[in-house]
């Protein structure tokens, strides 16, 4: 049988892999060698290995987790595909997050820092029909999009005629599970079993306006949060956005977004 195998060098360049590679695959269990020589510690290999061997490095280079690879190796034709159509979607996504930094770099490489024009005023109280999420920070579109879509159709069958723009509520950290609300205000003394009511108080605010993609609007909470402790005001939850142009209304360079953070004067 060992005639049959190959050493682990000969492998290697079989599979145009290093040495360093294969040691590193079965260590962390990923591919075994058939055979270890209990004497030298040599390790052997069977020619028929290439095939996973070569997917293993295929996967590594497109950054797949060790975990993963295992996973898909382990499963039939039809688990793999759904191991690596998962993995595509978390690729997908993390370059549409990376196409936003991008376009973010050059905003700020172009102009500097956006100046946004940060005023203080006060918000009248406001009771908001609201429906609530959990949800990473990354997946605050998808969660937003889904209270939406949860949201309208409801007040819709209730017959609430609900008062533009459209809110959605934030806490002031972003944390790694956090909670997050959107809301539409309906007319005064409108209500409907199965809709949950917010009452947002009245009082001081900051706030500001961003004109552009909601992947930009980091900046605008940058200059918005600056100009806040800046002035020695303490902030207040939760954070909130109202979408005065939305994306229905004009291309996503001409959207509009007021950010309010509710404040409390200092006492220290």
């Amino acid at each position: 049988m060992q005639d049959e195998l190959l050493t682990i060098g000969r492998f290697a360049r079989l599979c145009r892999l290093s040495v360093k590679q294969l040691r590193h695959y079965d260590e962390t269990g990923l591919l075994a060698p058939v055979r270890v020589d209990a004497g030298s510690g040599y390790r052997y290999y069977a020619p028929e290995q290439a095939r996973d061997a070569l997917t293993i490095a295929l996967l590594r280079e497109m950054d797949l987790p060790l975990a993963v690879i295992a996973q898909a190796l382990a499963a039939d034709p039809e688990s793999r595909a759904q191991i690596l159509r998962a993995e595509r979607d978390r690729l997908a996504e993390r370059i549409s997050r990376d196409r936003a930094r991008l376009e973010m770099l050059e905003r700020l490489a172009a102009g500097g820092l956006p100046g946004y024009e940060v005023t203080m005023g006060r918000e009248p109280e406001r009771r908001l029909a609201v429906v609530r999420a959990v949800c990473a920070p990354a997946e605050i579109g998808e969660k937003f999009e889904e209270c939406v879509g949860r949201l309208l159709p409801a007040l819709g069958d209730a017959g609430i005629t609900w008062e533009p723009p459209l809110w959605a509520l934030y806490p002031l950290d972003l944390e790694e599970r956090m909670e997050i609300a959107v809301g539409a205000q309906p007319p005064k003394g409108a209500g409907t079993p199965g809709l949950e009511f917010e009452v947002l108080p009245g009082g001081p605010v900051a706030e500001t306006v961003h004109i552009g993609p909601y992947a930009q609007l980091p900046l605008a909470y940058n200059a918005l949060f600056a100009a806040v402790h800046e002035r020695g005001l303490r902030p207040q939850a939760p954070v909130r956005e109202a979408y005065l142009v939305g994306p229905a209304e004009a291309p996503r360079e001409e959207l509009m977004t007021r950010l309010i953070i509710p404040i409390q004067e200092s006492t220290a």
